[in-house]
C-alpha cells in the first residue's frame, strides 16, 4: 500500500493475493516485527493477548513442507504426484508464513469467543500490516490447522488452536476482484 493511499480508498480494493502467486521478497526480520508489533493493535478483551505468532522462514519452511507431505502421505498413500508436490510446498508459496495461534481460553471474566475473535482480528491486521509495508498476503488454515498430528513440527501446544497461517510475499499478478456480499443482503436494521 502507496502511503499517498487513504484508509479508506486501501479498504475499498482490498484484495488478497493467492499464496501460489506469491514470491520474493519478502519482508525483512525487522519488517517483520513491525507488521507484527502492528497486527496486535486488536481489540482484546482484558488485555489477555489471547494469541502468539510463529514465523517460519528460509528452509525452515522447506523442512515443514517434508514434515507435511510424510503426514499427508501416512493419511492418504494414494496421493498423486501432483498432490504430493501441493503438500511439499504448503510452506514454501510465501517467502514468510506467519502462524496466529489462538490461546483462548476459560476466563473468569473474559468469554473464550471474545479471546477466539480478537485472534481473527490479529489475522485481518497482519494482513493489512503487510500491505501497509508492500507485501501481498493471503490468510490460509489448511487441514494442518486441524490435524493435531501436525502441530508438534509446527510448534503449536495441544492446547492451542490455529487462527491462520498468513503468507507474506511480492506478487507481479494484479489483484482480481471477486464477487462481495450485496451489503443489503447481510444487514438487519432495527429502528
Amino acid at each position: 500500500m502507496k502511503s499517498d493511499i487513504t484508509l479508506l480508498d486501501y479498504l475499498n480494493v482490498r484484495r488478497s493475493i493467492p499464496a501460489f502467486q506469491l514470491s520474493e521478497p519478502g519482508p525483512e526480520k525487522a519488517e517483520i516485527e513491525e507488521i507484527l508489533r502492528l497486527s496486535v493493535r486488536v481489540p482484546d478483551h482484558g488485555k489477555l493477548a489471547p494469541w502468539r505468532f510463529i514465523v517460519y522462514r528460509g528452509e525452515q519452511r522447506e523442512k515443514l513442507g517434508r514434515e507435511m507431505l510424510e503426514l499427508a502421505l501416512a493419511d492418504k498413500p494414494e496421493m498423486t504426484d501432483e498432490q504430493k508436490q501441493v503438500e511439499l510446498t504448503r510452506f514454501t508459496r510465501a517467502p514468510v508464513v506467519v502462524a496466529v495461534i489462538s490461546t483462548a481460553g476459560p476466563h473468569v471474566k473474559i468469554p473464550e469467543w471474545e479471546q477466539i475473535m480478537s485472534a481473527g482480528a490479529v489475522c485481518l491486521n497482519l494482513i493489512m500490516a503487510a500491505n501497509a509495508h508492500g507485501y501481498a498476503a493471503n490468510w490460509l488454515t489448511e487441514w494442518m490447522a486441524f490435524d493435531a498430528k501436525a502441530w508438534p513440527a509446527l510448534g503449536i501446544d495441544a492446547s492451542e488452536k490455529v487462527a491462520g497461517f498468513i503468507h507474506i510475499g511480492s506478487t507481479t499478478f494484479p489483484p482480481v476482484e471477486r464477487p462481495r456480499p450485496n451489503v443489503s443482503d447481510v444487514v438487519t436494521w432495527v429502528g
